[in-house]
């Protein structure tokens, strides 16, 4: 049986249950990195976050994952659930999303982003290791990953490979982040497990074909 979390706490300065986007163009603020790599943020982009995160906790297909790692299988330590190429969404801001980012990423990225995976961070010990989105195109070439957060603040941590200064960035309640150019070649970045209490998140990457 997948457990399932508590309910979510809704933010304060979130209370409308009407869920829109912002204008991306003035709501992104670029950061540059080293060895071309950078990220985009907006803050709030989405508004009606805590509607948007019941519908999906509701609606979603979530499933656990196991995977073989160090000579054994273990469980991720999260929820997760995967929409590819031309399968249905299950919110439709979340293909007005997908639609925005691909408009406005046009002559950077030169392609649309086309899938849509989900995590369901259900309290603070469920996480994600270090990693790049490495699997497939992302290894070799300049990509873009963008991802949606709805549901309780948690913080994702930037670090350049092989050692370097760590950045945080808290994300949540209808954030955006969209990590470009060498950003998943040269850069990793992780979600750690907190012993503080914290409520539950849900995150929405969207990818172009063939990057995982």
């Amino acid at each position: 049986m997948v457990a399932m979390p508590e309910a979510l706490q809704a933010s304060l300065l979130d209370v409308t249950d009407e869920v829109r986007l912002a204008p991306l163009a003035s709501s992104v603020r670029r950061v540059p990195l080293s060895a071309g790599a950078w990220i985009d943020l907006a803050p709030g982009w989405l508004s009606g976050a805590s509607a948007l995160f019941e519908r999906l906790a509701a609606d979603v297909p979530w499933h656990e994952e196991r995977r073989v790692m160090y000579d054994r299988t273990v469980t991720v330590p999260r929820l997760l659930s995967f929409y590819g190429e031309g399968d249905p969404l299950p919110h439709p801001v979340l293909d007005e999303a997908r639609d925005a980012l691909s408009a406005h990423y046009a002559g950077e990225l030169g392609e649309r982003f086309r899938t849509a995976g989900l995590c369901y961070y259900r309290d603070g010990r469920d996480s994600v290791a270090w990693h790049g989105d490495t699997i497939g195109r992302g290894s070799t070439e300049d990509t873009m990953v963008a991802i949606v957060s709805v549901g309780a603040p948690r913080a994702l941590l930037l670090r350049p490979r092989g050692g370097g200064q760590t950045i945080r960035h808290g994300l949540g309640h209808g954030d955006l982040i969209v990590m470009g150019g060498s950003c998943q070649r040269t850069w990793e970045h992780a979600v750690p497990k907190t012993g503080r209490p914290v409520g539950p998140r849900i995150s929405i990457q969207f990818r172009p074909r063939g990057v995982r």
